[in-house]
């Protein structure tokens, strides 16, 4: 393969996003351990610095554990609305470099840089470019990883942190990737990492190399897909928009929930917001979705972080209806959610509520005949010029809010 075919793609990750700009923009924390979002009982670490992780906090862990880790560490509210402002900055210096891009998160993205080598020259150089212009324009720092494909540019981005350039050239492949421990592979979660351990399998190259009839029999047929995947081969592109297949909102409580209008407030915010994203991006859906985690564990799990060997079960019950007419009318997504709530009768309290939309349609958003003569676009459109301009909460049914315990790390659509 020439020079001029290779694919070179490139994985951007800020370095402990959330906390870091707390510490840049509040210099007193500095060399202190900050962690983000894990402020209340419930709450979940969202992001943590370096210092806080020398202690074992990672992100996604539960607040009570990262206390536990770090009883000293400064546990900070979120605030959304700066960093998707600090995110929305360092996706325009990504646009300076190529305009293939695609966000896989607020502090996360893949950059299809092939076509932009004619300009900046080398892979190494560009990407130290980049790097030095994120510094510049927001004082942050953002871990880079260069390979011929997405899977091992993240992984190269991963080991490299924090601060980090780290290239994988087409031949080094195979070799960077063979030793790995085989819970780094996309798709191989702990139950999935468990079953191959049982088989033998604990790198990349143990994947690789076993017997491809007998890995079928045992995992059945994703098998190929990931021996594929542990080669180092992976030909998926850099996807700079994908249609949404869903439009959600969802909510943990401080305490279990069974009082049917707190209940109601929740799903009715979940409702209007889910209504307004949809009309910010002209969509309208037919199913909605309610689920709800139930506040009594069934036993345990094994957790997603590697410091906790456990973690307490809720089951999740979900209930959907599929309405014969497209809405994006809050309204009506509010109506179908509370009869749905009604109809589960779950019968005990719930730690989390969500609302979702699906069954999407393009251009027909705001448009709703189904309680009256006539649409209501007008209604949806007003309540929207009013939040834009003045915030959410600047306008909203008399039934109270509910907070966000913790934040999440993905830009939504339709904000």
């Amino acid at each position: 393969m020439t020079a001029a075919a290779e694919r070179w793609i490139l994985h951007a990750d800020m370095d402990a996003f959330y906390a870091s700009i707390e510490q840049r923009d509040h210099p007193e924390l500095r060399g202190k351990p900050v962690i983000v979002g894990a402020s209340s009982k419930r709450g979940v670490v969202a992001a943590a610095s370096y210092e806080a992780r020398v202690f074992g906090v990672r992100s996604a862990m539960p607040g009570f554990r990262a206390r536990e880790l770090c009883p000293d560490g400064v546990f900070l509210p979120s605030n959304m609305a700066h960093y998707v402002a600090v995110s929305a900055e360092v996706h325009a210096v990504f646009e300076r470099f190529t305009p293939e891009i695609e966000p896989i998160a607020l502090d996360e993205a893949f950059l299809d840089i092939t076509g932009s080598l004619a300009l900046f020259g080398a892979p190494q150089k560009l990407a130290a470019e980049l790097k030095h212009a994120v510094r510049e324009a927001t004082a942050l720092n953002v871990s880079v990883g260069l390979a011929p494909n997405k899977l091992v540019a993240k992984l190269a981005c991963t080991l490299g942190k924090p601060d980090g350039l780290k290239v994988i050239e087409p031949h080094a492949v195979r070799g960077f990737v063979e030793p790995l421990p085989i819970r780094r592979l996309w798709g191989v979660g702990p139950v999935l990492g468990a079953k191959l351990a049982s088989l033998g399998v604990e790198t990349f190259a143990d994947l690789s190399s076993y017997e491809p009839g007998e890995l079928a029999k045992a995992i059945g047929e994703r098998a190929a897909e990931l021996q594929r995947l542990a080669r180092g081969e992976d030909t998926r592109p850099v996807l700079a928009y994908r249609e949404p297949k869903s439009y959600g909102e969802e909510n943990t409580f401080e305490s279990d929930v069974s009082d049917r209008t707190r209940v109601t407030a929740a799903l009715t915010e979940h409702a209007e917001a889910v209504a307004r994203r949809l009309r910010h991006d002209d969509y309208s859906g037919r199913t909605v979705t309610i689920k709800a985690k139930l506040g009594r564990a069934r036993g345990r799990r094994e957790s997603r972080d590697a410091s906790v060997a456990t973690e307490p079960y809720y089951p999740l019950v979900t209930r959907s209806r599929t309405l014969p007419q497209a809405t994006s009318d809050g309204a009506v997504i509010r109506r179908i959610a509370v009869e749905l709530w009604d109809e589960a009768k779950l019968g005990e309290p719930v730690r989390l509520l969500g609302v979702s939309l699906s069954n999407l349609e393009r251009g027909t958003g705001g448009l709703q005949l189904e309680l009256f003569t006539g649409p209501k676009s007008a209604l949806g459109k007003t309540l929207d010029a009013i939040t834009e301009r003045f915030g959410e909460r600047a306008i909203s049914r008399a039934v109270g809010h509910t907070e966000k315990l913790t934040p999440g790390r993905t830009r939504k659509r339709g904000t």
